[in-house]
């Protein structure tokens, strides 16, 4: 008689010790469906994630959107335009000129010229900026480290763009 494996604790459908309540919507069944168990999880991960970004952004005087964009920045090579920040964050213009104007009072981000276009100005982080989005990141860095084996680090990766491209695919394959 072969023994099932027992689920990592991630996938268990008790919370951990310490950790915030679930909703029994959300909750991993633990019935065997593989699939269902992971979306509990996913769901899990994704209040967590957001919980930390707004606690880490709060802790600098920043808002979530604002670090979203401080992070975008800081892989933007060569700067970005505010049109793509505000396409990558799905802001108005308005709305995306408020924040960078903030972010730019806060000395996280400056406007240079856009050497390509005389009319366009490119967003580039300060060291301020960059500083914030080194500590910030280096919490969810430590949680990697603590969680996914270095082996498993690149295919981990690979699975979260492929994840994120069939999501933008579905996402408006059906009318909510």
């Amino acid at each position: 008689m072969s023994e099932t494996p027992s689920k990592p604790p991630f996938l268990l459908a008790a919370p951990l010790p310490g950790a915030a309540p679930t909703s029994p919507v959300v909750a991993a069944t633990g019935d065997g469906d593989d699939l269902t168990d992971l979306m509990a999880a996913f769901r899990r991960f994704q209040t967590q994630n957001a919980r930390v970004l707004s606690r880490e952004s709060a802790a600098r005087g920043l808002n979530a959107t604002d670090t979203r964009l401080v992070f975008f920045l800081e892989t933007a090579t060569g700067g970005a335009t505010p049109k793509q920040a505000g396409e990558y964050l799905g802001l108005s213009t308005g709305a995306t000129t408020s924040l960078i104007d903030r972010l730019e009072r806060h000395g996280h981000l400056e406007r240079r010229p856009n050497p390509a276009d005389r009319r366009s100005v490119l967003l580039h982080l300060t060291p301020s900026g960059a500083a914030v989005a080194q500590q910030i990141s280096a919490v969810w860095s430590a949680a990697v480290r603590e969680v996914v084996a270095p082996a498993d680090r690149a295919r981990l990766a690979t699975q979260f763009s492929l994840f994120g491209t069939a999501l933008e695919r579905h996402s408006g394959a059906t009318s909510v």
